[in-house]
């Protein structure tokens, strides 16, 4: 959405799930989430295909993104969140989709928190050089597969996101994605982040009718460790 003197959620107008577009604001805007649904529609082949819509939010207006205190209220981002998935519920064209959150900086504390309510039924989170550690002691109760995504030149978030890892209680995953930093802004590897991101998507939101994945497979970790 575009920022207003006053919140409020508008319609989804991305088409995938996390198109390097919305990847690309997500690191430009102080407090940012995707809410992404998927539907499975049968192809020639037999496969299922997937359809993605993805909701990109600001969660803050043009005027409070100038205020460092809500960049960093976690509980109004959180619940502005919710807000919005409630209002894609809400909709027929968007009810019965399976739904994510992929969230840069404290939009990512943001996901985790709304996450865990489980009336907003998330099948999968992707945070993108976010502060996972600012959910705080909602980490332990996130059921939701979630994959932490940091860049290996970021080095004050890289100890944060491990922090906020060891406390994520359900199917996880932490990528150092190499030679990035804060905003991705490196070549290349923004569209790393893409392709991991819709790759977690693909693998945990189920169509439609399919029930939601939580967990009795083993939590996968990739090689991890700070960068040098």
């Amino acid at each position: 959405m575009h920022a207003s003197a006053v919140w409020t959620p508008e319609p989804p107008t991305h088409r995938e799930a996390v198109s390097p577009t919305a990847a690309r604001r997500a690191g430009s805007w102080p407090a940012h989430s995707c809410l992404c649904g998927t539907s499975r529609r049968s192809s020639s082949r037999g496969r299922g295909a997937r359809s993605w819509r993805c909701l990109s939010l600001d969660l803050l207006t043009e005027e409070e993104a100038r205020s460092r205190a809500s960049v960093f209220d976690i509980p109004l981002l959180a619940a502005r969140l919710g807000e919005s998935t409630v209002w894609a519920r809400s909709r027929e064209d968007t009810s019965p989709l399976a739904t994510g959150y992929f969230g840069a900086s404290t939009g990512a504390a943001a996901a985790l928190i709304a996450a865990r309510r489980s009336e907003h039924r998330i099948a999968a989170v992707v945070s993108r050089g976010g502060r996972p550690d600012l959910a705080g002691q909602a980490l332990h109760d996130v059921e939701a597969p979630t994959l932490l995504l940091v860049g290996s030149l970021d080095l004050p978030v890289v100890p944060l996101n491990e922090a906020a890892f060891e406390r994520l209680a359900g199917i996880k995953e932490l990528t150092l994605v190499p030679g990035a930093g804060h905003l991705f802004e490196e070549a290349g590897t923004l569209d790393l982040v893409v392709q991991l991101a819709a790759a977690w998507f693909e693998r945990f939101l189920p169509g439609p009718t399919a029930p939601l994945v939580h967990s009795h497979a083993v939590p996968h970790t990739a090689p991890g460790g700070r960068p040098p």
